[in-house]
């Protein structure tokens, strides 16, 4: 959409290889930035820059992940960095964007949380327990900014293929291949949403 891209991960390798083939690809001006958002420093860091940069008109928070297993055998550990990672870290990076583009009287925010937010008998409950929190702080979040302009889109997808699968140690090739959305279909449905100005949107909804 001709935006310039700031992009945000941990593996500062493969960030640099996709900033440097977005570039190549699209003329863009894309800078990346190596953070880990459960790390203190790392998150602060990221918030100054979302707070002070008044060149930033949009903000996805659309780091995650997930755990295998019950809250009974799991490991605990895995659990508390999952809820730094979904909840910790976006509310305090919306809070950052938000202030900045209020002040602006401009922008827009989109946080990327997931279906089973609406169904926490399924799957990891803890996990959708943390989408859950995305959904109700981007409801919160639209009423408490709307007098401002600044736009707030919660998004939830049902199954994508992306690495949390993997990481979390789940076979997403098991699923049967209609459950499974591409990662480029579920971004042209949560775009147009967020063209139609839709508070939430429900990628698979059609489903």
């Amino acid at each position: 959409r001709g935006y310039d891209l700031v992009l945000i991960a941990r593996d500062e390798t493969r960030l640099a290889a996709l900033a440097e083939r977005l570039r190549r690809e699209t003329g863009r001006k894309v800078e990346w930035v190596g953070a880990d958002l459960t790390a203190k420093a790392d998150l602060a860091r990221v918030e100054q820059r979302l707070r002070d940069d008044t060149n930033l008109t949009l903000l996805v928070n659309n780091a995650g992940m997930s755990v295998s297993g019950s809250l009974l055998v799991g490991d605990i550990d895995r659990y508390q960095a999952m809820i730094e990672l979904n909840v910790i870290a976006p509310t305090r990076l919306a809070a950052a964007a938000a202030r900045n583009f209020v002040t602006r009287k401009t922008g827009a925010i989109v946080n990327i949380a997931s279906v089973l937010a609406l169904a926490p008998e399924m799957f990891n409950g803890s996990y959708s327990g943390t989408k859950a929190y995305v959904l109700n702080l981007s409801l919160s979040l639209q009423k408490e900014l709307a007098p401002s302009g600044v736009k707030v889109q919660a998004v939830l997808p049902g199954a994508t293929r992306t690495e949390i699968w993997a990481r979390a140690g789940v076979d997403v090739g098991g699923f049967p291949p209609d459950m499974v959305m591409e990662v480029d279909d579920m971004v042209d449905a949560a775009l147009a949403g967020f063209d139609q100005g839709e508070a939430v949107t429900i990628p698979s909804l059609p489903d």
